[in-house]
Order: C-alpha cells, then structure tokens, then sequence
C-alpha cells in the first residue's frame, strides 16, 4: 500500500510539474523575460512618467504591473491599483448598461431619443424625432468626428447648457450616411439611463458593473478625482516640456471620458468580457448583453496595419470591432489632457490587454499593445516603440519647421493693419458663445467664457493672420485668419487642435 501510495504520489509530483510547464508554455518568453525591460527603455524614450499594464489569458490574470511614477520629478511609484483617467474607454461601460437595460426590457436601442428624452433637440425637426438610441451610442446621428467637442470638455458648461446649446450644431454629414465619432451622443446616452431608471447612469455602472467585479478603486466620475490617494498626475507637453497640470472635471460630459481605473480592477473587466459575462464563477454581465455591445451598426472604414493584415473597421456599442491576423479584434481608446489609454480583446485567443500612461504625449501605449498581443499570437517581434517613435518624430520635425519658419516671420515684428489695439474687444459666436481679446503684459491675450482655465497668446504673422499658442498647448498651436473691412476688425476664425475638434468656430466682434 505504501509503495502504491509512492507510485501514485510521484505520479501527481510529475503531473504538477508538466501542468505547471504548460502553463508556462502559454505565456510567451517575451511577457516573462524581456517585457520589464522593454517597457523601461520604452518609457525612457517616449518620456512617459508612469505605465500600468494588465494581461489576461485563458481566464487567468497574467500580470497587473505599475511602472515609474505618479508624477515626474517625485518619488511615488506606480502599480497595480494606481489610478488612470481611462477617457473613452468610459463608453464601454456606458454601452453594455444600454445593451443590459434592453436586455432587462427596459428600453429597446430602436426607441427614438425623443421618447426617453422628451427635451432633445436638433437642429432640424425631422431629425429630433428620428435619432435613436443606436444611433448616439453608434456616432451615426450626422456629426462629424469631434464636432462640437471643443464647447463640451474642461469648460464649465451645465447640462441646461448643452441641452439649450446643441440644436445651433449642424451636422457636417446626413442622418447615419457615415460614422463620425461623436462624444456629444454619449452625453444624450447618459440622459436616457436616466429618464430610463431613475438613476444617474454613473450610478447604473457602478451598482451593475463595478460593485460585481469587485472594480473597487474605480471612479465613474471625475469630480474630487485630484483628492484621491495613489493617482497618476496629468502630464502634457507645454513649450518643449513635459509639464504637470492639474486634473479638470469633465463630468458635465462624463459618460463620454469620465472614468478612471487601475490595472488591476480594468483586469477584472477584461475577465468578464472574455468570459461571458461571468466572474469568478458568478455571471455578473448577461451573456447576450456583452454579445449585444459587440454586434457591429455602422462601418469606420477600411483597415490597416504597419506590419501585419487588418482589413475593416466597425462601431458596436461602446467597442470598436475589426480583425487582426485572422482573429476578431474588439478595443478602444481613450485620451484626455494627460492620459492616453487602450483596452484590447482578442476573444479567440482569450487574451485581454490593458495599457495606462499618465502623459497624452506618447504612441508607446499603442505600440506596447501590439507588441503583447504579437508575443501571444507567436507573431514576430517588431519593436513596435521604435518604429512608432520613427514616425513620431518625423511629424514632430515637420510640425517644428513649420512653426520655426511662422516665428521667424513674427520675429520681424511687422506692423499689422490695423494696429494691434484694433483687435482687443469682445467676439461672439452663436453656438460657443463670447471670448475676449485684450492687451496685457504687451502681449494680445485670449481668454474664453466657457473654459476659465484656459489661456491663449496671440502673436501677428503677416496679413490678417495671427498665430494662436494655447495654454496648455495640448489645445493646439494654431492660425486664426481675422476678417477685416474698410479698416476694420469684424471677426476671426478659431481653431483648436484636430485632437480635440476639427471644426473652426467663426467669430464676430461684437465691441
């Protein structure tokens, strides 16, 4: 009996040490050796002050890291459960409580806004009362990518405002002709979980998504964020300089960007995803709601890849859906002043990937996503970061030049017509509302109704063109053309980074 026991104990030694090996074997040797150093020398290069990264595969948390630091020049360091403003990466969330209130036969996603949300308009009739729920959760309601994000995010706008204020956008395209992202739909999103439950939709996420998958330090709203304890500081770039600014609320457009995360609560969202609905055991999400979100409803575009074959693109609720070396792709992106952020599913492989930095002036959160999900796909290595970074600087080149040769036509400081002091006064426009031009410090200063905290300089080019530098400059470097008759000032146009919006605001001088 002794000698069986033996037997049978050297057989379970032996068969531990191969399951341990197998499991081993699924995990790449790039994810177990080299990955620390390649984010290292990564976060070097980029600059990047502080990386969180989560990986999970076949239902099991492969790694939940953090790397450098809160803030730069400080000592706080990163982990698992340092907070990330995770941006757009919000929608998700926001998109599978749609899909579950429909499951719960709540709602149906073909309901018209109008009747969830009596007080929504557009600025045509015919469109009001024929927007529906897919459509605002799917960028398909006619608005071009970003219009009109520029009044929404860090101003101090209400909700009252922006329900007075949207029926002056007119759509750049035709209702559901084509996709253009729409930050301004999860808004109205955002309205109807509330005349849908009662309940703000911040509350629906927390108490059916976050509470279940034990997501406890994350935040829906991003109000009191900057007292939270264990928070990555917001880093942007301002005059060649990364420098930190403060965290903004940007809650009044919340179920668009407002949400923050850690790695290792965003790891037990990618377990669910991944697995269902289901977590540890218990199905927390409906299984048809997860389906739900990822049904495509309208097409982005074609695809591409640097290296390898991606061929379509499309929108689900919340997810944006493609393919990837012959797999289903589903991700999402988010980026806000100071952050920018990737979620990445690959359902097939069951191999979820989370990437947060605390600086918007990087490509190295996307290259370090393809780099994990090639290394789990037994794809080359690439080294994604240089290559990316190649590329970067080739735009950051460019863009230097050009600046460097308006400076150096301001630098002969040619006298404007009319002179500088024609300019300063109050300029309106119907939608934004009014910005003021003055003179201070000998200098002309923009200042904005609905954005206190942001500054612009203005500096005279040549003819009726002045060049715009933001403060933070993540708003854009800029050219505003002035319009002027019969000697005087009536308007300019003004423009704001593509990253934030691609529409100019016309403005008319009003004193």
């Amino acid at each position: 009996m002794k000698l069986f026991t033996r037997f049978l104990s050297s057989l379970l030694i032996l068969s531990c040490h191969y399951s341990t090996v197998f499991l081993q074997a699924q995990v790449p040797g790039f994810i177990t050796d080299e990955l620390d150093n390649y984010i290292f020398k990564g976060m070097e290069k980029w600059n990047v002050p502080g990386v969180a990264v989560a990986i999970v595969k076949d239902g099991k948390i492969v790694l939940t890291k953090g790397y450098g630091v809160l803030e730069q020049g400080k000592k706080e360091k990163v982990d698992e459960n340092t907070l990330f403003m995770i941006a757009s990466n919000t929608k998700a969330f926001v998109g599978t409580s749609m899909a579950w209130l429909e499951y719960e036969n709540k709602c149906s996603l073909e309901d018209r806004l109008i009747d969830w949300v009596p007080e929504f308009q557009m600025n045509d009739p015919w469109l009001s009362s024929h927007v529906n729920l897919n459509d605002i959760l799917s960028h398909q309601m006619g608005l071009s990518t970003f219009q009109g994000d520029f009044l929404y995010f860090y101003s101090n706008l209400s909700k009252e405002d922006i329900y007075e204020k949207f029926p002056k956008i007119i759509p750049d395209y035709g209702f559901r002709e084509k996709y253009g992202y729409s930050n301004v739909g999860y808004f109205w999103a955002g309205e109807s979980i509330k005349k849908i439950t009662g309940e703000d939709w911040n509350k629906v996420i927390e108490n059916k998504i976050l509470i279940p998958l034990e997501m406890n330090r994350t935040k829906s709203l991003s109000v009191n964020i900057a007292d939270e304890k264990n928070l990555a500081s917001v880093h942007t770039m301002q005059d060649g300089m990364l420098k930190v600014f403060p965290h903004t609320n940007i809650d009044v457009i919340g179920p668009a960007a407002s949400m923050s995360s850690s790695a290792k609560d965003m790891s037990h969202w990618l377990l669910a995803q991944l697995d269902s609905g289901r977590y540890k055991g218990k199905q927390v999400i409906p299984p048809e709601v997860i389906s739900n979100t990822r049904n495509p409803r309208i097409e982005i575009g074609r695809s591409g890849h640097v290296f390898n074959t991606s061929h379509f693109s499309l929108y689900g609720l919340g997810w944006q859906l493609g393919d990837y070396e012959n797999r289903e792709i589903i991700s999402h992106t988010g980026g806000l002043i100071g952050f920018v952020t990737s979620v990445s599913l690959v359902p097939e492989e069951n191999l979820g990937v989370v990437v947060l930095t605390n600086t918007d002036a990087n490509w190295f959160y996307d290259a370090l996503k393809w780099e994990i999900i090639d290394a789990f796909l037994d794809l080359p290595k690439r080294n994604y970061s240089d290559v990316y970074y190649r590329f970067y600087n080739l735009k950051n080149e460019k863009e230097k030049a050009e600046l460097d040769a308006i400076k150096d036509t301001i630098s002969m400081e040619i006298e404007p017509y009319p002179g500088l002091n024609a300019y300063t006064g109050t300029y309106s426009n119907e939608l934004y509302g009014e910005v003021m031009i003055e003179w201070r410090n000998n200098q002309l200063c923009l200042s904005f109704g609905h954005h206190p905290d942001l500054k612009a300089q203005l500096e005279y080019i040549n003819g009726n063109r002045f060049l715009c530098t933001y403060y933070p400059e993540r708003m854009g470097i800029e050219i505003f053309p002035f319009r002027i008759e019969n000697g005087q000032v009536k308007g300019f146009s003004l423009k704001v980074a593509d990253r934030m919006e691609y529409n100019p605001y016309e403005f008319v001088k009003t004193e």
